[in-house]
């Protein structure tokens, strides 16, 4: 800052104080504060002597507002000007050497947007935040180094170079004091582990010390003790030598194990009785005369809040707290609970909905304006929204009005549910593949979803159009129409079909829904070459030729409890659907298909955004007469046995012109997978997911055709919606199988 004041406001004021006054107040250059603001800073008056002290403290006041990079003042005439030189803005700002392509971590970690105006000091912090985060991953000695230019427009470009530092590999963790439990089993708490062989493989300990939690690892440990009834244990800061030499650690952790302490009672006090007793001791887990745990205490704790929550008190409180009996090694668990008042919903704010209709969201929520508050209904109000998968996330805050008033504020983010694809491709089955399909789950933000695709290859044509509303006028009913019309080319025939399908279903409550419907379609063969070319091809049964038309009827019921409809992180999906045909038509057969999953995040677990993910299908089917081909089904390809190419795994009978078993499709078959799905690169919605397929097929026997397969698959929220690109390898193949080591889908739940 140039202090002037004493050569020029000085000079001038010991020459004039005598004889001038202040005459007008001036300022020069200034912008980012207004005049009205810096009259207020002024500590010179206008009418009175000009004062020294005065001009110099309004110049630090200027000054401390951040905005200038020097203040100056001048008088002439007992014209007083204050000028002023504005801090320069930043129109650039770059990460580089350290979380380059992470926006959200850049926005964190320098908290400067474009626009700020240039400052060291925020600089300087941004700098220091940046190592901080650096030395909390473990890295020590990194560097950052501040480069700044100026351009041509009088801003500023600045960049953030990061030298990292080297991480330190903790090679030996000891552990003394532990005498009942296995010091091994600590690593499924802490996070700080001791290096494996390998540690680099997925699965196993790589020994990257994590500065910042080794202030909760012996927190964790502990935890892992009270789990088992050690309520006096205690587990000291580790003590870490560092080899700066070549970077690695060594920790010894002190524990005191103590006693294992006893259920002796529960007991429970309301402060004012609103629930049976009975009634609470139902969700209580914990048994007398067992070990405690404190995992147990705590969610017991919480399906207490839950169970007097859903009675309309929002503002609950649940207070645990046990007495130990040091002597008798036992405890009394204690709730004591202050219920409050009941809460009434007085308003429900929708907002991020920039495409969705608000009556979208409003319909999947079982809270509305007047309502008495519930917490079970709150958390199945966001799954619900989440299940209709045309929200990336959502979040439902609760304002508090008053005692006895809240509103409900729903904040949504918009996900890309709508879709124009144009693509092509060749494949050794179809040859050159041209394909268009146009869809939107969410039409016009009303839910609705209409779809068109047509695809034309040298041995397919498929056209279909589809439109379904989940919600008839937001009511609880459903409906769908579609049509569709396909040719396919094999070596011994062409098959061609045309149908279309109708129906309703109805949502009887918020898991549990059910589905009726009729499906009508003609299919036909033609160029059907079925001769015996030589003595050795057995020619295929001309039955499995018939053209037929179909006329049917499908049930279903589906139970679906999951968070979300892409990427469900918890719950479980059901359904059962029968389909019987010979409601007119030339066939008469019906259909059994059952499909079960379970997602579960493993996040509290693992200390990382990790779901396990289990599926499982069965079908099965049974004709009067003959089945046809058609209506049998196929395995292989995603949705059963990865590995193998789509609809490829088959009981067969005979041969074809070609020499090439013909295949009849299986009238029962399961498959199941087992998958582990994590963040690969978290800021592009990226996952990776390892996975394990195993299924059988039959004809007369479930167990005619067993295969299996493994591999990993990448999930990618792209642009054009959901993408998934399969990687996989077989298990157990045959002689004569169609594998397959890549495929991929758009659109569909992962």
């Amino acid at each position: 800052m140039k202090t002037i004041t004493l050569s020029l406001i000085v000079a001038s004021a010991l020459a004039h104080a005598s004889t001038q006054n202040v005459q007008s107040i001036q300022y020069d250059g200034m912008v980012h504060i207004s005049e009205t603001v810096a009259k207020r800073l002024n500590e010179v008056k206008i009418g009175a002597p000009l004062d020294t002290v005065a001009v110099d403290k309004t110049i630090k006041n200027f000054f401390d507002q951040g905005y200038f990079q020097d203040v100056w003042a001048d008088e002439n005439d007992g014209k007083v000007t204050f000028h002023f030189k504005e801090k320069p803005s930043i129109s650039k700002i770059e990460l580089k050497g350290y979380k380059d392509n992470d926006e959200e971590a850049k926005k964190t970690l320098l908290q400067i947007d474009k626009g700020s105006l240039y400052d060291e000091k925020r600089l300087e912090g941004a700098k220091k935040r940046i190592i901080d985060a650096l030395s909390q991953d473990g890295k020590i000695d990194s560097v950052v180094e501040i480069e700044t230019t100026k351009l041509d427009n009088g801003s500023m470009q600045v960049t953030f170079i990061v030298n990292e530092g080297q991480e330190i590999i903790i090679k030996k963790i000891r552990y003394t004091g532990v005498i009942t439990q296995e010091s091994d089993e600590f690593d499924s708490m802490i996070a700080n582990k001791e290096e494996q062989f390998m540690g680099w493989l997925w699965g196993r300990n790589d020994g990257k010390m994590k500065v910042g939690e080794l202030q909760y690892d012996p927190l964790r440990i502990r935890d892992f003790y009270m789990q088992r009834g050690f309520l006096d244990a205690k587990v000291d800061a580790p003590f870490v030598q560092v080899d700066f030499d070549h970077y690695t650690a060594q920790m010894d952790y002190t524990v005191f194990e103590g006693d294992i302490y006893r259920v002796s009672d529960i007991l429970i006090f309301q402060d004012t009785q609103v629930i049976a007793d009975k009634d609470l001791m139902d969700v209580i887990s914990l048994e007398k005369n067992k070990p405690f745990n404190i995992k147990t205490f705590r969610d017991d704790a919480d399906r207490i809040k839950t169970k007097i929550a859903d009675l309309g008190y929002a503002y609950a409180q649940v207070q645990p707290d046990l007495k130990k009996d040091k002597e008798g090694k036992s405890v009394d668990v204690v709730y004591r609970i202050v219920p409050g008042k009941k809460v009434h919903i007085r308003n429900v704010v929708v907002a991020g909905n920039s495409r969705s209709l608000d009556r979208v969201v409003r319909r999947e929520l079982f809270l509305a304006p007047g309502d008495l508050y519930s917490l079970s209904n709150l958390k199945d109000s966001r799954n619900a929204i989440g299940r209709t998968g045309y929200f990336e996330s959502n979040t439902i805050e609760e304002k508090r009005i008053d005692d006895e008033n809240m509103d409900l504020i729903v904040q949504t983010k918009e996900a890309p549910t709508g879709n124009i694809q144009l693509g092509g491709g060749y494949g050794s089955f179809g040859g050159i593949l041209m394909s268009v399909a146009v869809s939107d789950r969410n039409i016009f933000g009303s839910g609705i979803n209409v779809g068109i695709n047509l695809e034309k290859s040298q041995r397919t044509k498929n056209y279909a159009f589809n439109v379904s509303n989940p919600r008839l006028n937001d009511s609880d009913f459903s409906g769908n129409f579609a049509v569709k019309k396909s040719s396919t080319e094999y070596d011994s025939y062409t098959i061609n079909s045309t149908g279309l399908s109708i129906g309703t279903g109805h949502r009887f409550n918020r898991y549990v829904s059910g589905y009726v419907g009729y499906n009508y379609s003609q299919n036909n063969y033609t160029d059907v070459n079925n001769t015996d070319v030589n003595t050795t091809t057995t020619a295929v049964d001309p039955r499995y030729y018939a053209n037929y038309t179909k006329s049917s009827v499908s049930v279903s019921a589906t139970f679906d409890n999951t968070d979300d409809y892409y990427i469900p992180r918890e719950g479980m999906t059901l359904s059962q659907s029968f389909e019987k045909a010979g409601l007119g038509g030339d066939t008469d057969f019906w259909t059994s298909k059952t499909s079960f999953g379970i997602y579960q995040g493993l996040q509290k677990l693992t200390d990382f955004d990790l779901i396990l993910r289990y599926k499982a299908r069965f079908n099965y089917a049974r004709n009067t007469g003959e089945l046809p081909i058609a209506e049998k089904f196929y395995m292989g390809g995603i949705g059963s046995v990865r590995g193998y190419q789509s609809y490829s795994l088959s009981p067969t009978d005979g041969l074809d012109i070609n020499l090439k078993p013909f295949k009849i499709g299986g009238t029962q078959t399961f498959s199941n997978n087992l998958e582990f799905s994590f963040p690969l690169v978290p800021e592009a919605k990226m996952r990776a997911t390892a996975f394990v397929d195993y299924g059988m097929i039959g004809e007369s026997s479930l167990t005619e055709i067993k295969r299996g397969g493994y591999g990993v698959s990448l999930e990618w929220f792209s642009p054009v919606g959901p993408l998934q690109l399969v990687f996989a390898n077989p298990i157990g193949s045959k002689a004569g199988d169609d594998v397959a080591h890549f495929e991929f889908t758009i659109g569909q739940r992962f």
